[in-house]
């Protein structure tokens, strides 16, 4: 029996792009390529929907914000909604604050921008914050409280603060698989409220 075929002809082009912008980056001390992370994203994202657009998003959803590519250059490749859906997932730098003084705000601001968002950017978001859910978790299990250590803020409730309020503003997404992984996994490392 033959696999249907789909055009991936975006979601290639955008894989290809991701991999170039971020190559020769490791994602935080893990020892592995920063794109794996991204990757990851987008296969999240693929177990909610098809639509090529969402998947070429998630995996561009790091590079504006962690390297020299910027949202025009994202829309000239991919089109205006890749663009405004990577821009939406990109924190906003504020410039008259430290980045370690202004993590609270960027953390509210993404919080309350989630929660009213529409679907498709929940998705995306869904798709990146349970991958960085799932490396806390594994490792949470083997360095306990130490993990915080590796942080900028250093405190695990602050962390749990924003996780928790993330799963409450992804919560109309909460019927699916990548949902329910994302809170179960918010409760296994921060506890239940």
């Amino acid at each position: 029996m033959k696999n249907a075929e789909i055009d991936t002809a975006l979601f290639d082009r955008a894989a290809v792009f991701a991999v170039r912008a971020h190559a020769g980056t490791e994602r935080r001390g893990k020892g592995f390529p920063y794109v794996i992370h991204p990757m990851e994203a987008a296969s999240i994202v693929a177990t909610m929907t098809s639509d090529q657009e969402l998947l070429a998003a998630a995996v561009l959803h790091d590079v504006v914000e962690d390297t020299s590519v910027t949202v025009d250059e994202i829309r000239d490749a991919f089109g205006g909604r890749v663009a405004a859906l990577v821009a939406a997932e990109s924190d906003r730098v504020i410039p008259e604050m430290i980045e370690h003084e202004s993590w609270f705000v960027r953390k509210q601001e993404a919080i309350d921008r989630l929660g009213v968002a529409p679907l498709d950017v929940k998705m995306v978001a869904l798709g990146d914050k349970l991958s960085n859910m799932r490396a806390i978790a594994r490792d949470y299990a083997v360095l306990g409280d130490r993990l915080w250590d590796l942080f900028r803020i250093k405190d695990r409730e602050s962390h749990a603060w924003h996780y928790r309020g993330l799963a409450d503003s992804l919560v109309e997404l909460s019927e699916t698989a990548a949902y329910q992984e994302f809170k179960r996994l918010v409760e296994q490392v921060f506890g239940t409220e």
